[in-house]
């Protein structure tokens, strides 16, 4: 009786673990055909289609966290808190973020007799782009080109419209539009198809500027017509895709053509020099009468200073790392910063505890903070010193030496405001910036103590 009851157990126990190891392979089968098979094609997708939620049915994961973008988180230096707004006809916007304007009253004076110096806000995510800048009240301060929509909104199929298939003749054209005649015919923010191949899903560059720019940084580096397109790697891609938008430009010409100051290179006083010799400004100060410019948003400048760049990170690697959804490696599509997100963003590489992690940049952050404040009222103090010479009706060269030195000064204080790593994407490289910066003002100030001089002997 024992033999045959142990007999039975044999058997049942040998079935059961027949059924769990077929089980397994079964699953093992499945997740390696979901890794085989990283998309259902439910949809097709052409190069005509710009609606992320088409692309979304055959890519959900990466839909549902592009959807996210429109989360409103705050960092200790960055992101932003939703405020209340009271919709009206001018702006139907029930949520805004806060306005730095009232945070900092020094950006009014940096600013003063510019669009900015009414309207600065904390920058939200990519689902904010497009209608943040429709409603934006610098709209109602100066006539904008239909150019900002480079970077504000998905605009191939616009640039294929206006092209007749050629994007570089869209994008010529879209510049010559008004803004508000032009705004209409977009309808999304960026979008799936402006860093994607539909039929390979590969990166992709999708803007004329950024595709003229980077062949002229290529060229310094020795490789003759550079075809991003065709010779960049993937992993540069995964940075180039994002400095389509995120990086300096100004409006060349008549025609207003979008063009990244880079033909001496991406560091801020190569760039003060481009502007030097094409003699460009942005407008004349309301303060000082001098000749000034406004900086951008120059992340893709700044990050290629850093160490994460000369490590061979990319963009995407901190701001969309990859994740796990069952067995499939998907790529984060919040596109956040990585202080929010430090397990996958950081820790895949710093074998680190959060919280150490957390306290390293933000001691980072807290010393270009400190430095900024000090160059900061020091452009300041100098614009107030300037204001006193503005009625000048035949100014001397001193004075023009002095004026320039505050278009120089208030740029390179400017491009490290206008980054939005808050000193982390390179430090040094911030830190050296913000220096030269106080240089300019400290020559500036000589100049003035001369011109006052004069002024005391000529009486």
């Amino acid at each position: 009786m024992n033999k045959n009851k142990w007999m039975f157990l044999a058997v049942g126990g040998a079935a059961i673990v027949t059924v769990l190891v077929t089980a397994l392979l079964v699953n093992i089968f499945e997740r390696k055909s979901e890794e085989k098979n990283p998309f259902y094609r439910v949809v097709e997708i052409t190069d005509d289609i710009d609606d992320p939620a088409v692309w979304g049915k055959n890519f959900p994961h990466q839909y549902d966290s592009y959807l996210k973008t429109a989360d409103m988180t705050r960092t200790k230096y960055g992101g932003s808190e939703a405020f209340p707004h009271i919709p009206t006809d001018k702006d139907p916007r029930d949520v805004v973020s806060a306005q730095k304007l009232d945070e900092d009253p020094r950006l009014k004076i940096m600013w003063a007799g510019y669009a900015f110096s009414k309207d600065f806000r904390e920058e939200r995510g990519h689902a904010y782009m497009l209608v943040d800048q429709i409603f934006t009240e610098r709209q109602n301060v100066v006539k904008q080109p239909g150019t900002c929509l480079n970077c504000h909104a998905s605009t191939y199929l616009l640039y294929k419209k206006l092209g007749d298939g050629d994007i570089t003749k869209g994008f010529e054209e879209m510049g010559k539009i008004p803004y508000k005649d032009i705004v209409h015919s977009v309808q999304h923010p960026v979008s799936c198809i402006d860093c994607h191949d539909p039929s390979t899903m590969a990166l992709r560059v999708t803007r004329p500027a950024f595709m003229e720019g980077i062949k002229l940084v290529k060229a310094q580096q020795g490789i003759k017509e550079y075809d991003v397109n065709k010779m960049a790697s993937r992993q540069e891609m995964r940075s180039f895709v994002c400095g389509q938008c995120h990086v300096e430009y100004y409006f060349k010409g008549e025609e207003k053509r979008l063009t990244y100051p880079w033909a001496k290179g991406l560091k801020a006083d190569q760039i003060v020099e481009y502007y030097k010799e094409n003699g460009f400004k942005d407008w004349v100060h309301a303060l000082t009468g001098a000749e000034v410019l406004k900086a951008q948003h120059p992340e893709f400048e700044m990050f290629n200073q850093g160490t994460h760049a000369r490590a061979g990170v990319a963009c995407v690697d901190c701001h969309m790392p990859y994740q796990r959804v069952g067995a499939m490696k998907v790529t984060d599509h919040q596109v956040r910063s990585p202080l929010l997100n430090i397990n996958k963003a950081c820790q895949t590489c710093h074998n680190v505890p959060e919280a150490e992690l957390k306290a390293r940049v933000e001691t980072i952050q807290d010393r270009h903070i400190s430095l900024r404040d000090v160059a900061f009222d020091a452009l300041v103090d100098y614009i107030n010193d300037l204001k006193e010479f503005k009625d000048e009706k035949n100014p001397s060269e001193t004075l023009k030496k002095a004026r320039a030195l505050q278009k120089e000064a208030q740029f390179l204080f400017d491009f490290v405001e206008a980054e939005n790593s808050s000193g982390f994407h390179a430090p040094q490289e911030s830190a050296r910036i913000l220096g030269l910066s106080i240089e300019k003002v400290r020559e500036g100030q000589k100049l003035l103590a001369t011109l006052r001089n004069s002024k005391v002997a000529g009486k």
